[in-house]
């Protein structure tokens, strides 16, 4: 879709928005649109974000609720506001004063999951160090009188099955370059929570002088890193796309060495590359790519390290 959006004359913009727009249409794996991703009150709560390297502009939304194009919504963030980032009810009546629909975003499909999880004593989710005891039981969990802190060393619950996001980047013939990312989040999340996904440099980064990435999986662990940045700021210093999203996984990897996660990056010259972090269950990362040099969108794929 992103690819047809170009063909036909559409800006690098347009096409992340639309090519993401699809994959919230079409619930991607379930992780990205309505009806997925219920957190921990059965709600479907969108986050998405979408960058103009040209202008350094981003227009984001977190914590989204009753509107089903997030990524169209944080386009028009850039467009008719001087803000970056727009969160929660406030967010969705923005998005109903510029013409999207309010809807519920709750499925049979996603209810379903929500009570499957209730009877399965709520796990997993993502409390630590509270009563009740969360690996057990349900909450409300409150804090303990008496606290000790003991450090989770267990393998990311998001695993290959239940978290990805769409990102995208997005490099015109012109030299511009584009980039966008749309999600519904980590299943069973404790409401309010936002991922890496609508946070400039972490979620996705764009920068016509340089190029774009986007990340994909933990995004509490990834966001913390800015990897999409770091990502085009190794490219900005001439590193091959590749290298730069293994840099980028290696810099994570040292502090949790059992992250889920992936990064794609390309630079102004339409090189590209992807790197993920091995762990078990996810030792291969696959993404897509068009480009005038292939007769139709390609699947690529790259050994996690």
């Amino acid at each position: 879709t992103a690819w047809r959006v170009l063909q036909l004359g559409g800006s690098e913009l347009d096409a992340v928005e639309r090519g993401c727009g699809q994959c919230e249409i079409d619930q991607c794996d379930g992780s990205v649109g309505y009806g997925g991703s219920p957190d921990e009150s059965g709600e479907t709560t969108l986050d998405a974000m979408i960058m103009d390297g040209n202008t350094m502009e981003v227009g984001a939304v977190a914590d989204l609720r009753h509107v089903k194009n997030a990524i169209g919504v944080a386009r028009k963030v850039i467009e008719y506001t001087k803000h970056t980032l727009l969160v929660g009810e406030s967010a969705s009546l923005f998005a109903v004063r510029m013409g999207f629909p309010y809807e519920d975003l709750t499925t049979q499909k996603s209810l379903s999951v929500y009570s499957k999880w209730l009877n399965q004593s709520c796990q997993p989710n993502y409390w630590k160090n509270v009563v009740p005891d969360s690996s057990k039981s349900c909450g409300p969990y409150k804090r303990p009188e008496k606290v000790t802190y003991k450090e989770e060393q267990t393998i990311s619950q998001r695993s290959v099955h239940n978290h990805d996001t769409i990102g995208m980047v997005v490099a015109g013939g012109s030299g511009t370059v584009a980039s966008g990312t749309s999600t519904n989040g980590a299943v069973h999340k404790i409401p309010g929570r936002v991922g890496d996904s609508p946070i400039a440099g972490a979620g996705s980064y764009a920068d016509s002088t340089a190029g774009g990435a986007a990340a994909t999986g933990d995004g509490d662990v990834m966001m913390r890193f800015l990897p999409s940045y770091q990502a085009v700021e190794y490219m900005r210093m001439g590193t091959d796309p590749t290298v730069a999203c293994q840099k980028v996984i290696s810099r994570i990897q040292k502090y949790a060495p059992k992250f889920f996660g992936a990064v794609i990056c390309a630079n102004t010259t339409g090189s590209y590359g992807a790197a993920c972090n091995k762990i078990p269950g996810f030792t291969q990362f696959h993404f897509m790519v068009s480009s005038p040099l292939l007769s139709q969108p390609t699947e690529q794929v790259v050994d996690c390290i």
